[in-house]
């Protein structure tokens, strides 16, 4: 039988019969579902893959910490590194953890499928061994696993962001910025909170994203335009008109820890920043091979980054600089095992620790509530690092 990344039409009946005994099917072909996949041809599963658009081209910003990238990825994938990003709240800090922007088209590239059937079909219902697409054929695998990503819905929070890929040379004098609370973007006085994220992307590329980290509602498309428009006009930093454009919109809510979910639907997506793809490519060897991937103390892990979302969308407004700049004080360790330590139970709470005791009075008693669901969150959207999901 033939294989490829695209299957003929002559293979679905194949497929679909009882001559090939699927060892995985692999419903999405996001980051998260084709990083799956890919690693369970190469430790030579029988695997088939379900997307509506298989050959859909990715078009988001992914970023990493370098320290989250597998051994098995190809180093071509990274597009540039940031030694020691800055962050600003309201002062500035260097954060000590080098951050990788990856090359999105050769990294949607190097995941390759080449063994795989590939079904364009859409998933309807899927089963522990089973998926029905939208055709109505049935196709059966000793495992299903569904990477599809999160729907939106009013009652989940929201990550929004708007961008444009600018020459870099127009960005003189701008360091690479993982979040820039600073306010001089245009928003006015108590309105929702957002910043400036500035990464490069080689190729004497820039991008420069105005980002809003959670809300219920999060801010519009439209108004963080406005917002960037005015920051970078405050900065000296024209724009072309020709500029491409990002657009980022995802729930950070309703991801559920399972065997049989992955990426963003199966809890992979850290709640309170956003950031999904360096979970999912470090774990992805593991849930080919059905191993464990949720041990008791991620699971626990899961509950207390849940009730730090609750907290941020607590935090008024022009109080999200000041509880920034105390997050990073804290020592590198620190901010690493709270922004990734996905199974560090020891660790996160220990940040979560060290993050509260370091607050202003005036913020403990409204994170403390909020974290505990003492009282409903407040619908205060917060801001994200954009193009990490």
């Amino acid at each position: 039988m033939q294989s490829s990344d695209h299957a003929p039409t002559s293979e679905f009946d194949y497929v679909y019969g009882h001559a090939v005994t699927l060892d995985l099917i692999v419903c999405g072909l996001g980051p998260a579902g084709r990083a799956l996949a890919h690693r369970a041809l190469a430790h030579g599963l029988a695997v088939a893959v379900v997307d509506p658009a298989p050959q859909r081209r990715w078009t988001a910003t992914y970023a990493v910490w370098t320290d989250e990238l597998p051994n098995w990825l190809a180093p071509d994938v990274v597009a540039t590194t940031v030694a020691r990003p800055m962050a600003w709240g309201r002062h500035e800090h260097r954060m000590d953890r080098p951050y990788a922007v990856l090359d999105t088209v050769r990294l949607q590239s190097s995941l390759q499928l080449s063994g795989a059937r590939v079904i364009a079909d859409r998933a309807v219902e899927i089963a522990r061994e089973r998926v029905t697409v939208a055709s109505g054929a049935t196709l059966t695998a000793r495992r299903v696993v569904d990477a599809r990503g999160l729907a939106r819905a009013p009652t989940r929070a929201e990550q929004t962001a708007y961008g444009v890929i600018v020459d870099a040379s127009l960005c003189a004098g701008l360091d690479p910025l993982f979040m820039d609370w600073r306010t001089d973007n245009g928003a006015p006085i108590g309105a929702p909170a957002s910043f400036l994220y500035a990464v490069p992307l080689g190729q004497g590329r820039m991008l420069l994203e105005e980002t809003c980290l959670a809300g219920r509602p999060a801010l519009s498309g439209s108004d963080l335009r406005a917002r960037l428009d005015h920051r970078l006009r405050c900065r000296g930093i024209p724009r072309t008109g020709e500029d491409s454009v990002e657009h980022v919109r995802f729930p950070v809510q309703g991801g559920h820890p399972s065997a049989y979910r992955f990426g963003a639907a199966g809890g992979f997506l850290h709640p309170a920043t956003g950031y999904s793809v360096g979970a999912t490519l470090l774990a992805a060897d593991d849930m080919a091979m059905g191993r464990q991937v949720w041990p008791a103390t991620a699971s626990v892990v899961h509950q207390l980054r849940k009730a730090g979302l609750r907290a941020l969308l607590a935090i008024p407004p022009q109080d999200l600089p000041l509880f920034f700049d105390t997050f990073f004080t804290l020592p590198p360790a620190t901010q690493r095992a709270y922004l990734s330590g996905r199974t560090d139970l020891g660790g996160t709470v220990a940040a979560m620790s060290s993050l509260f005791t370091a607050l202003p009075t005036q913020l403990r008693w409204r994170i403390a509530a909020a974290t505990l669901a003492i009282a409903p969150p407040a619908g205060n959207p917060a801001s994200r690092p954009p193009g990490v999901v």
